[in-house]
Parts: C-alpha cells; sequence; structure tokens
C-alpha cells in the first residue's frame, strides 16, 4: 500500500474518529463550565415577567451593530457575514461534506452545483484575507490579537485552500491533496472547543444570559 493512500485512510478513519471525539467532549466541558459558574443571586425586584424573552431577542439584536458603531465598523461587518456565509455555504452545501454529515448524525439534504461552491469558497478565502490584513494593520485590533487568533485564522484558511487545490488539482496528486484537506480540517476542529472559535457554540449562552439578565432589570441591549 503506497504512502499517499495510507496517509489518506489515516485521514479517513483514525484522525476523523479522534477530532471527532475532541470536538465534542471538549464543546461538552466547555458547556460544562460555562453554565456551571456560581453567579451572585440577584434579589432586586423583576422589571419584567419573562425575562428569558430578552436573553432571546439579544441573540438576534446582537448580530447587527448598534447605529452609533456603523460608520466606523459596518464595512467589516460585512466582509465578516461575506467570510460565514461563505464557508456556510461550503461546509453544508458541498455534496462530500453532506454525505460525511449523513454517516455522523444520520442527516441529510440536497447539495449545491459544484460552482456554487467554488464561488463560495474563493469569496470566503478572499474575505479571510482582507479580514487579516484589517487585524494586521488596525492600530487596536493588532495590538489585543495573540496567538489564538492567528493559529485559528490559518485552521480556518488551509482547509478551505486545499479543498479548492484538491478540486481543481493544483500542487500534487489528488491523494496527497485530499489528505491533506482533511487532516486540516480535522485539527480545525480538535482546535475549536479550546480556542475562540468555540464562539461558535458559545456566543448562544453568552448573549443570552446577558441580555436575559439586563431584561430583568428592565433595560434592552
Amino acid at each position: 500500500m503506497s504512502t499517499e493512500t495510507d496517509l489518506l485512510d489515516f485521514a479517513r478513519g483514525p484522525a476523523l474518529e479522534a477530532a471527532l471525539i475532541i470536538l465534542v467532549f471538549g464543546i461538552f466541558w466547555r458547556l460544562v463550565g460555562v453554565l456551571a459558574l456560581r453567579r451572585p443571586r440577584d434579589l432586586s425586584e423583576p422589571r419584567v415577567r419573562h425575562a428569558w424573552l430578552g436573553g432571546v431577542r439579544t441573540i438576534f439584536t446582537r448580530m447587527w451593530p448598534r447605529r452609533e458603531f456603523r460608520p466606523r465598523i459596518l464595512h467589516w461587518e460585512m466582509v465578516s457575514y461575506v467570510f460565514h456565509i461563505g464557508l456556510a455555504v461550503v461546509i453544508l452545501g458541498l455534496v462530500p461534506h453532506i454525505l460525511l454529515i449523513r454517516d455522523i448524525t444520520g442527516l441529510s439534504w440536497p447539495g449545491l452545483p459544484t460552482g456554487v461552491i467554488t464561488f463560495a469558497a474563493g469569496v470566503a478565502l478572499i474575505s479571510l484575507l482582507a479580514l487579516l490584513a484589517h487585524r494586521a494593520t488596525h492600530p487596536v485590533l493588532r495590538r489585543i490579537s495573540n496567538f489564538d487568533d492567528y493559529f485559528s485564522w490559518l485552521l480556518v484558511f488551509t482547509p478551505l485552500l486545499t479543498g479548492l487545490m484538491a478540486y481543481y488539482h493544483l500542487g500534487g496528486r489528488y491523494e496527497d491533496l485530499l489528505a491533506m484537506h482533511m487532516l486540516s480540517a480535522e485539527l480545525l476542529l480538535a482546535w475549536l472547543p479550546f480556542s475562540k472559535l468555540a464562539h461558535t457554540v458559545l456566543f448562544l449562552f453568552s448573549r443570552g444570559v446577558t441580555g436575559t439578565i439586563y431584561s430583568r432589570r428592565g433595560a434592552q441591549i
């Protein structure tokens, strides 16, 4: 058996299983840590009857910047949305990805045309490069950025790039490129729970809890 086949079999088998186990248990560990946080009891009189509705509202209202900040950040907010939408199209629309999700969860849906997927991947890559340049040149963002920000960026960028390289057979044998693509995606899955990328799940809880607390006090955020 060739080295290329061995590497691809490793990516399709043990590496994928290990990445999924780390992802599931890592997310579970983070959620337990968040939900188990001890908070001081709020003894104030509730201003509303169902404060949790304010938490639900905050989850959606925080998806768009407040009017006061839009002139300065709306452009980059739009670039960020373009990236996230492009990435979602690639992950959820590519047929091989859907087949993998079906094998793991039993869920399935129709895939999108390959041209749509490659276009979305290209747009996502360009958006990522623009966001990296913005982070590296903006004085405040550059100062508050750390290893997590740049390494997470690299781990999101690499699967998109290697996926396109494998599809267009650029830079090597298809088997090698596919193995690189899968291994880079699996490294991303294993890294996600322990990095800022965990906001993929945790943003629901952080926004919901914050919105509920302020809603109980009669404030809307």
